[in-house]
């Protein structure tokens, strides 16, 4: 892990804080599990108690469709004022709490090291971001370097401030797994996102939706869910942007829309075939009944206008 692990050491200890588990500022929904943290380190802000947080965990290495729906949920739940708390580790986690920052909102991100130590350092940039919309916590004292043990430790951390836990994608055996474990424990409700059932990548999901978790079907439906059961928590007034039900996703001024009008006959052709699961050129051209060749031509076309991605070799997504 060291290789990928940056040491803030510039004026930081000076903006680490510790809040005792004795203080009136240290968090309510963390008395309530079974053994909280005798303290933790705090650097920016922590979680207002009167608004609604969701948790959002997931696979390190995600698919197109995970990053898609962590961006789409996590920017519309930050819109309408949810508190989104992760791990801030890569892939799902840093997508999520990304985007709750594009979103205006506010996110917070509870570390397995010390608030100095920066990982992975692909999270260097969303660092500080994370201070000002929210803020960064950890049992671990400051120097602490990011050693594995210490993850599962602090997921029981995301699930306590957590109101709700939503898993976004997750192997069957996984260290989401554990999350959730303690969310179990801790009696709080979890929702989960469908996935394919033979894309391993969603067996962990599947796997919650059989043994009774909610399931995230879209945005809309897990914000009127949100709506009917945490309304007193639930914070209505948008910050940036509007939540458009009809497409379950957020809109903010400046995200380009693609307009398939725009296409030629057979481009429309073939990128109605695609979603956020790569497509390999043989299943495209079963589909659409076209020779190979045409659909590479077509395919380059369609990636120059922007619709579309080589997701590996020959393999394609919408974009």
């Amino acid at each position: 892990m060291e290789e990928n692990t940056y040491y803030n050491r510039r004026n930081s200890k000076d903006e680490i804080r510790y809040v005792g588990r004795w203080e009136s500022e240290y968090p309510k929904r963390l008395l309530t599990i079974s053994n909280p943290p005798a303290g933790i380190y705090v650097k920016g802000r922590l979680p207002e108690e009167d608004r609604l947080t969701v948790g959002m965990v997931g696979a390190r290495m995600c698919s197109e469709y995970g990053r898609s729906a962590a961006r789409e949920f996590a920017g519309a739940l930050a819109s309408a004022g949810v508190q989104i708390i992760s791990g801030m580790a890569k892939g799902i986690d840093g997508i999520s709490q990304r985007e709750a920052i594009a979103a205006g909102g506010s996110t917070f991100g509870v570390l397995g090291c010390g608030l100095d130590v920066i990982y992975p350092v692909q999270n260097r940039e969303i660092f500080e971001k994370i201070c000002e919309r929210g803020g960064l916590i950890s049992e671990f004292s400051p120097d602490t370097p990011p050693i594995a043990r210490n993850f599962p430790i602090r997921n029981r951390i995301i699930s306590g401030l957590s109101d709700i836990l939503l898993v976004i994608e997750a192997g069957e055996k996984s260290g989401t797994g554990i999350t959730v474990t303690r969310a179990l424990e801790q009696g709080k409700d979890i929702y989960a996102l469908p996935g394919r059932i033979y894309d391993s990548l969603s067996a962990g999901c599947n796997r919650l939706i059989c043994q009774g978790a909610g399931i995230a079907l879209s945005p809309s439906e897990f914000m009127k869910n949100l709506e009917v059961r945490y309304e007193k928590l639930l914070e209505k007034s948008k910050i940036n942007g509007k939540f458009d039900e009809n497409k379950h996703c957020v809109l903010r001024t400046g995200r380009n829309k693609k307009n398939i009008n725009m296409l030629e006959k057979k481009e429309k052709v073939v990128y109605s075939g695609l979603d956020l699961y790569p497509k390999d050129l043989e299943n495209i051209a079963l589909e659409t009944g076209m020779n190979i060749s045409e659909i590479l031509e077509i395919l380059i076309k369609l990636e120059l206008k922007g619709y579309i991605r080589e997701e590996g070799k020959n393999h394609y997504i919408r974009f």
